[in-house]
């Protein structure tokens, strides 16, 4: 009979604790419509938690009181208070008030009752914390990888899962890229020409961009339009003969300062603004479309153009100012100190006009087009950045970073530390936050899941979840532990997802090691998990020879030639060196033991967890990979410095072993990922190339040409 009681007991605590038979009121003001958006996510986690949500404040076991004290709590700031019964969720602002909300419905989703939710609070740690997203309409680099996310990008729904994620992670800002937004935005009042769009399909862009900005608003997301600079629509250079060259697919071209695109840019932005009263603000982009141009030109245009246009507005406007990098008169060229000055000079005018709200973000790229490597600041887009930005610190701007990806798209990846270190490195007194994201892809249609099998993801970026939620979480507070991202995995794959944050940390740092030892600039220049470069005018597998002789890009790392010849001269080594067998050790350890935590995990029954496992795997054999092939490449060369048949044979056994990696990686993703177009066969040309699909077993010929290579290795008699 006692055991029976106990029995009872623990069923009805467990009931209790589900939520089963327990009734929330949620108290908010429906007229807002943050707190309207902050109460339906709160509400959809009460819901499956099986709790009853009243529509009557009467008969309730919770009281949740969703609202904004100002007061006692900064912006984007939040505290959650129980008290018995009443709950309370105070946001410094609404955007505040919805984090609040969707910290206590994480917690529920987690498996914490409203009875156990503690008292806490958070602020945020950086005030940007943007997501750069390209539009695959006159997107900036012309390719199949890109236009195939037309009808996604079109889809609202696309946008509302979006939207959602970048809420739940805490990112505050949305940016959209495109050559050219206006066409797709408006129907230009004095220049309707400009249009290539019928009444009813201009009718068709008008409600997507209404809905995205209308949703990013309920979310307390800000919205900017990205253009770059000097474009036109094809239809608006053909009516008036001007910017022949400065229409997609072009990029790198003269600019046209011919007084008609000068108005048509003019009056296009201020129309943009009163016809979409939501959108927050324009970032102005000096490179493209401006050859020809100094860089004094190029800031002139742009305040005749986008600044007055902003003016005539008739309300306040957020503005990114990205930094150019271009010190010529060149599309390409190269920073300086007398750019950044004259380039401060034009961030503080603009940040003394009245219209324009305080701070301005200066936008640099944070290690040029590869933020996934070395967490030190090495070069921005262009070279060396000077400390002209902030000695002495400015005011009425902030110093932003965009940190881009183009390195791995379809692997999943995670590594919370290397984020954590990032934002200590750059959390000084001028920085303003961070724009996360990719020039080379966009994160809509799943164009990689090969098996027909029920999966956990609609579009291609929820299956990047862990890498959105890393950055954002921690760009809004850096002290998140790691146990709220591995919570995530347990609520989607139970014990099966134990350790898994530990171990995509593990395994997919191969990324930042490859991306810190290969030195890269513009986007073409690495294809991390593909382990490819931009070599001459193509894109192509990193052979043994690019590894031996290719510069670092991390200052600490050692490349292989420099390694062989120091240590042949009889040199030595500092300590915190990386060294192509330091480097060994570090891959060969990380990889090994992430192989070793999923080896047991049963993934038969849940294609999800498959692909989790599968890609976790994919890293680890590749860092394996490159382990083995750095061996090879301090053998071969050494070999070719000082002979010895058995250096040159421990090479060529090196790679073969590499290659036995390299094939485990086809063996792991030729049946779940298909073949990928991928943006970086473009190579060096301006033209899209069509013959530019990926898959680690297309280009296996390549990997295997190391050994080969090797086998033909001579000794260089001038050594």
């Amino acid at each position: 009979m006692q055991k029976l009681i106990i029995c009872l007991s623990l069923c009805l605590i467990g009931s209790i604790y589900s939520g089963s038979s327990q009734n929330v009121y949620l108290l908010y003001d429906n007229a807002v419509p943050q707190a309207e958006y902050a109460a339906e996510m709160l509400k959809k986690a009460l819901v499956e938690q099986e709790y009853s949500v009243l529509e009557e404040r009467t008969g309730y076991d919770y009281l949740i009181s969703i609202g904004v004290n100002a007061v006692n709590l900064g912006s984007e700031a939040y505290a959650i208070i129980p008290e018995g019964k009443i709950i309370t969720i105070y946001g410094g602002d609404n955007r505040g008030m919805i984090y609040g909300s969707l910290s206590v419905a994480e917690s529920l989703r987690n498996g914490t009752s409203l009875q156990n939710i503690e008292k806490s609070s958070e602020s945020p740690h950086n005030a940007l914390r943007a997501i750069k997203h390209n539009t695959p309409w006159y997107t900036y680099r012309p390719s199949s990888a890109l236009d195939l996310h037309y009808e996604t990008v079109r889809d609202v729904k696309y946008w509302e899962a979006f939207l959602d994620m970048m809420a739940e992670n805490r990112f505050n800002s949305l940016s959209l890229w495109n050559l050219h937004p206006f066409v797709f935005m408006i129907k230009s009042k004095n220049f309707p020409e400009a249009s290539p769009f019928s009444d009813e399909e201009m009718e068709e862009w008008k409600h997507l961009h209404r809905e995205i900005f209308r949703m990013a608003d309920e979310r307390a997301i800000d919205t900017y339009i990205i253009p770059f600079n000097i474009f036109v629509s094809p239809e608006f250079s053909e009516a008036h003969n001007v910017a022949q060259e400065n229409v997609y697919p072009n990029y790198y071209i003269p600019g046209d300062t011919s007084e008609i695109v000068k108005r048509y840019t003019r009056e296009s932005i201020t129309q943009m603004f009163q016809e979409y009263p939501t959108l927050t603000g324009l970032g102005l982009t000096l490179g493209e479309g401006m050859a020809e141009m100094t860089p004094q030109q190029r800031e002139d245009w742009i305040y005749e153009t986008y600044i007055e246009g902003m003016r005539q507005v008739g309300r306040d406007l957020k503005l990114v100012h990205r930094i150019p990098f271009s010190s010529t008169s060149e599309s390409l060229g190269k920073t300086s100190v007398e750019l950044e000055q004259l380039t401060r000079n034009a961030i503080e005018r603009e940040a003394s006009l009245d219209f324009i709200q305080e701070p301005i973000w200066a936008d640099l790229k944070y290690n040029w087009s590869h933020a996934h490597s070395t967490p030190e600041l090495v070069k921005v887009h262009g070279g060396e950045m000077f400390d002209t930005f902030y000695n002495p610190l400015p005011e009425g701007y902030k110093v932003t970073y965009t940190a881009r990806n183009e390195d791995f798209f379809a692997l999943r990846w995670g590594v919370p530390d290397f984020i954590r270190e990032h934002i200590a490195l750059n959390s000084q007194s001028y920085i303003g936050g961070y724009f996360i994201g990719s020039e080379t892809y966009i994160p809509a249609k799943d164009y990689f899941t090969a098996i027909d099998a029920p999966v956990d993801w609609d579009y291609a970026f929820e299956r990047q979840w862990l890498f959105y939620k890393l950055w954002g979480r921690l760009l809004y507070n850096p002290k998140t532990p790691d146990k709220i991202f591995q919570a995530e995995f347990n609520e989607r794959y139970g014990s099966r997802g134990d350790n898994l944050l530990e171990v995509y940390s593990l395994a997919s740092a191969t990324q930042l090691r490859l991306a810190s030892l290969y030195d890269s600039r513009w986007d073409f220049t690495l294809y991390g998990e593909g382990f490819m470069a931009l070599i001459g005018d193509d894109t192509q597998y990193i052979s043994v020879d690019q590894l031996i002789n290719h510069p670092t890009l991390d200052p600490d790392y050692v490349s292989v030639s420099e390694y062989v010849e120091r240590r042949a001269s009889g040199g030595s080594f500092e300590e915190n060196e990386i060294t192509p067998p330091v480097l060994i050790d570090m891959l060969e350890e990380d990889t090994q033991k992430a192989l070793s935590l999923v080896e047991d995990i049963n993934t038969e029954d849940n294609a999800s967890l498959m692909y989790e496992v599968a890609d976790i795997k994919t890293w680890s054999y590749l860092g394996l990979h490159l382990a083995e092939k750095l061996k090879g490449a301090v053998a071969l060369q050494t070999y070719r410095i000082k002979g010895g048949d058995e250096n040159k044979q421990n090479a060529v056994d090196h790679l073969e072993k590499a290659l036995d990696h390299w094939d485990k990686v086809i063996e792991i993703t030729r049946p779940i990922y298909k073949d990928m177009p991928l943006t970086h066969y473009n190579g060096s040309s301006h033209d899209r190339n069509e013959d530019n699909l990926f898959h680690w077993a297309l280009i296996r010929p390549e990997v295997a040409q190391d050994i080969e290579i090797t086998k033909d290795a001579t000794v260089d008699e001038s050594k």
